[in-house]
């Protein structure tokens, strides 16, 4: 460790290259092929799978650990990957504590569920790294789907797509595909630039041609889209960042967790990557933690999460605020920020909080405060629709769509975290994805109305 961690200010550089090295390698390392079988042999392989159900894609993954324990990892990974095309992402960021493990009888039994995302990860690991592709494309069919968005839900849906025939142009805003698994993710949960090799797998279906640089509502309109293609779908997130409104809010070193954690996402040498001694991050969720943690694992001296609410609110996972209070990361709850302050007028130097009371008569600021000092603020508040046309029936923020992601628009689907019902996960909206594309080829077939 390196004397700049004690040194003030937003400066880069605070540790070694080997600190660098070892504080953003995996997470979790991958199970070698005994771990796995040994893993497998935990499973019980419930005939009415509780983990089943509790996936958002329906993975059958009593059959895919069987696969496993019979030294099958490819077709195990042809299990996952009918359901979940991008199944070795989700094993490595879903939160499967709370999903598919969670609801594993023998963590309802024994307090230690089967190890679903790391034989996930194995399974899909070993056919990727071979270069296997496990689906073909079908005849051509003639019909062009325009895709907003090259994350999750865009990629899911034209996989599936490809898949039936069909033509598919994915246009994104960014210069890179893979949206919140390329841009929003922490480094560690995908180390070794696997969003991008999974983007690279994934084409090898063929039939999906992706523009980056096209951004819908900035020289990519719907209507345009609707007149060159049989079919649009919207996957492109939630590109707008809520702002505080808070007294001091403009001061520098002040700024949102998303762009924080795209840049280091993207950064070739982490030890370019300027970050503060004293960094506080506001907000509860996924993004917040990542940021906290990154900050911390860059060199940040003290780390300090604040959210609004109680910790029965925060929407990230006990295995994340467990992970960050690990890391050293010290979590504040019922405080809200109500001045950014600056000692040089230009610089933020603390932030000051008011505890609050969210309690059955409604939420509220007290007015007993306290004070913490801040040379890097980042603030993970949420995120907002940016751009969508007006034709497009939206509420409480998102674009409204049916189960089958039917928009209000004939001829227009959308799925992800810009549409309703969804929930900031990657697994959630490869099912919005998949699930669009299979309503879009049977309208475009004749087969539903």
């Amino acid at each position: 460790m390196q004397n700049s961690q004690r040194t003030p200010g937003v400066v880069p550089g605070r540790l070694d290259q080997a600190a660098y090295r070892s504080n953003f390698d995996d997470l979790h390392p991958p199970l070698d092929s005994h771990e796995a079988s040994v893993a497998a042999d935990r499973c019980y392989f419930c005939y009415d799978a509780p983990c089943t159900t509790a996936c958002p894609t329906a993975i059958d993954i009593p059959l895919f650990i069987r696969q496993i324990q019979s030294g099958d990892a490819d077709n195990a990974a042809a299990t996952i990957l009918s359901q979940n095309i991008l199944g070795g992402m989700c094993a490595r960021v879903c939160p499967t504590e709370t999903l598919c493990e969670e609801a594993c009888v023998r963590q309802t039994a024994e307090g230690s569920p089967v190890e679903i995302g790391q034989l996930q990860r194995y399974a899909t690991d070993h056919l990727m790294e071979r270069g296997l592709h496990p689906f073909e494309r079908d005849t051509p069919t003639g019909r062009r789907v325009a895709v907003i968005g090259a994350g999750p839900a865009g990629l899911a849906c034209a996989h599936r797509l490809a898949m039936h025939g069909h033509s598919v142009v994915i246009f994104d805003a960014r210069e890179k595909a893979g949206g919140l698994n390329e841009f929003g993710i922490a480094a560690y949960k995908a180390a070794n630039k696997f969003a991008e090799a999974e983007v690279e797998w994934l084409l090898k279906i063929g039939g999906i041609e992706i523009r980056y640089g096209e951004r819908l509502g900035e020289g990519l309109l719907l209507e345009e889209l609707q007149e060159s293609y049989d079919a649009v779908f919207l996957g492109m997130g939630l590109a707008g960042v809520n702002a505080l409104r808070t007294e001091g809010e403009e001061h520098a070193h002040v700024r949102d967790a998303v762009d924080f954690i795209a840049e280091l996402r993207q950064a070739e040498d982490l030890s370019s990557l300027p970050v503060g001694r004293d960094v506080v991050v506001i907000g509860g969720g996924m993004t917040a933690v990542d940021a906290a943690i990154q900050s911390k694992l860059l060199g940040a001296e003290n780390v300090t999460l604040v959210y609004r609410r109680g910790r029965e609110r925060l929407s990230a996972s006990t295995f994340e605020q467990e992970l960050a209070t690990a890391k050293g990361v010290k979590i504040v709850l019922n405080a809200q920020p109500v001045a950014f302050n600056s000692e040089d007028g230009k610089t933020v130097s603390s932030v000051t909080f008011a505890y609050t009371d969210d309690s059955s008569t409604g939420f509220r600021l007290s007015e007993e405060t306290f004070t913490l000092k801040a040379d890097q603020v980042f603030k993970a508040i949420g995120q907002s629709l940016k751009g969508v046309p007006g034709v497009l029936e939206t509420k409480d923020g998102k674009i409204v769509v049916g189960g089958n992601g039917r928009s209000s628009v004939e001829g227009v689907w959308a799925g992800g975290d810009c549409a309703s019902g969804g929930d900031d996960l990657t697994v959630t909206a490869v099912a919005n994805g998949r699930d669009a594309a299979e309503d879009i080829h049977a309208v475009l077939t004749g087969v539903a109305g």
